[in-house]
């Protein structure tokens, strides 16, 4: 028997030995190594030297890195909410029984699967505010475009406005969670004489909260991450460094001047951030979010 269980575990352990590998390779080690090379001095071009806390001391005192912060936050502030509603709002409306929702569905999922790099070119040619093609159509209807581009106070809102844009994939979670909606519980709820407004409060949204955490959770992942539009489209955060964000600030540190050590104890400032607003969020979810299962 004994024999028999080696003979099973080596054979598992095969067969995971890829996803081990790989996560041993791609993952484990990459951030061990950051972590070790966030206490020390290293250019990579030349060996890492050990400084301490030096690098956390030095972020600290260090001006952009608040800017870059604030920047950052303010804009997870904005985006994540009007994205998670968006998405929420179409989702609803892609549920409903229409001839032809398969169509309507595919258009609306389509821009989520544009590539950053083409989806910041495409909305700098929208946004420009001498060549572009949105304030033309805004002066139409009488209402004068701002230079979005080049305008501190609407540079983060264009950003805002691109985040609503590609909610394709958060929009089609939600439209799997209504469809799992108990139809018996709407029923009941109509029988109740419970219009719209309440049957959506008190039935769908408490339903799709496990939904709702999930995105909420990916959402601050990936609005505190931003890096690709505002690289391409607000160049070395223009206007102003209003739209200088924290991973475009750790991206030069670690690429364009060298400073990697620098660069990974911003990484894991990053990280410890996350953590806790994904815990915060975990902790709320006990009052808030309802499973079908409990």
């Amino acid at each position: 028997m004994k024999a028999i269980s080696k003979r099973e575990a080596l054979a598992g352990y095969t067969f995971a030995s890829p996803w081990l590998i790989g996560f041993t390779v791609f993952m484990a080690y990459p951030l061990l190594a950051s972590m070790y090379y966030s206490l020390c001095d290293y250019s990579v071009l030349k060996p890492a030297v050990w400084v301490g806390i030096d690098n956390y001391k030095m972020l600290l005192g260090d001006e952009l890195f608040w800017t870059t912060l604030k920047n950052t936050m303010l804009y997870a502030v904005f985006a994540l909410p009007a994205g998670m509603a968006t998405a929420v709002i179409l989702a609803m409306l892609l549920n409903a029984k229409v001839k032809g929702m398969a169509a309507y569905r595919t258009f609306f999922f389509i821009p989520s699967l544009v590539p950053q790099v083409s989806l910041a070119i495409l909305w700098r040619w929208v946004l420009d505010g001498e060549h572009g093609v949105l304030n033309p159509i805004l002066a139409r209807i009488g209402i004068k475009g701002p230079n979005w581009l080049n305008d501190v106070a609407w540079a983060k809102p264009s950003l805002v406005l691109m985040a609503m844009w590609g909610v394709g994939n958060a929009m089609l979670i939600y439209l799997a969670g209504l469809q799992d909606v108990p139809a018996q519980l709407i029923e009941a709820a109509d029988l109740d004489g419970a219009n719209s407004w309440q049957k959506t409060r008190n039935v769908t949204l408490p339903m799709i909260s496990p939904v709702i955490l999930f995105n909420l959770i990916m959402g601050i992942i990936g609005t505190l991450q931003v890096f690709t539009v505002p690289y391409i489209m607000f160049p070395n955060g223009v206007p102003a460094h209003s739209t200088y964000f924290y991973t475009e600030y750790l991206y030069d540190n670690a690429f364009r001047y060298h400073k990697m050590g620098y660069a990974s104890a911003m990484g894991w400032i990053m990280f410890l951030i996350i953590l806790v607003l994904t815990m915060f969020s975990l902790r709320m979810s006990e009052r808030h979010v309802h499973y079908q299962g409990s």
